[in-house]
């Protein structure tokens, strides 16, 4: 009975250490990815970073690709808790959608995701893979987060769509605007420009699909 209580406790013990190498080795990739591209983001700096082997990263994520989709995941999640329905601040639909649309902006803006995206459309050209990897992991699950967001308010009687996926894709291109173009060629919207862009989304979001003025 005692050795059977030990080895529980053992397991017990060893699960916190097990998550916190997890959380440490995407952590690590995710800098690395970030910083220096996918190409030249090697499984032994990462293991150096993160203080662990490199079986241990092979055994938790198979190769770089699956550690790649981990740490898009991570960033990601940074942001899919504004679509959660449980998380989701009190307010009208027009506050939140608000509070959404500019979660969207202040994520898709970071200098260091515009330069990511640029390492990752560069690397693509060469192997497509990574492309596809990056939007299965990234955007497009956080599409599919917004979308049954969209559903459950359109459920509701807050909205009235009949293609969440669609009228989720309208939402992020009407919020991102050319701010998101111009970005990516070095140019810096105000900030009175993008809360313009973020304020006439939403305008233009209930025009199409609201209820009523909210």
């Amino acid at each position: 009975m005692s050795i059977g209580n030990s080895s529980q406790r053992k397991k017990r013990l060893g699960r916190p250490t097990d998550e916190a190498k997890r959380a440490a080795i995407i952590g690590a990739a995710s800098r690395l990815f970030f910083d220096e591209g996918f190409a030249a983001t090697s499984i032994e700096q990462v293991a150096a970073d993160a203080n662990v082997s490199k079986v241990t990263i092979y055994n938790q994520f198979g190769d770089k690709r699956g550690l790649f989709a981990a740490a898009v995941t991570r960033e990601c999640e940074k942001m899919r808790g504004h679509f959660s329905l449980d998380e989701m601040p009190p307010g009208t639909i027009r506050e939140r959608l608000t509070v959404i649309a500019q979660a969207m902006f202040d994520f898709l803006s970071r200098p260091e995701m515009i330069q990511f995206e640029r390492r990752i459309a560069a690397e693509t050209e060469h192997e497509p893979a990574i492309g596809e990897a990056f939007l299965k992991a990234g955007p497009w699950r956080m599409k599919s987060a917004f979308s049954a967001y969209l559903e459950h308010a359109s459920a509701r009687g807050e909205l009235r769509i009949e293609d969440p996926v669609l009228a989720a894709e309208q939402f992020v291109s009407l919020s991102k605007g050319m701010g998101d173009l111009e970005r990516r060629f070095g140019v810096t919207p105000s900030d009175a420009d993008n809360q313009r862009r973020i304020a006439g989304a939403v305008d233009v979001f209930l025009a199409a699909y609201g209820v009523q003025d909210t």
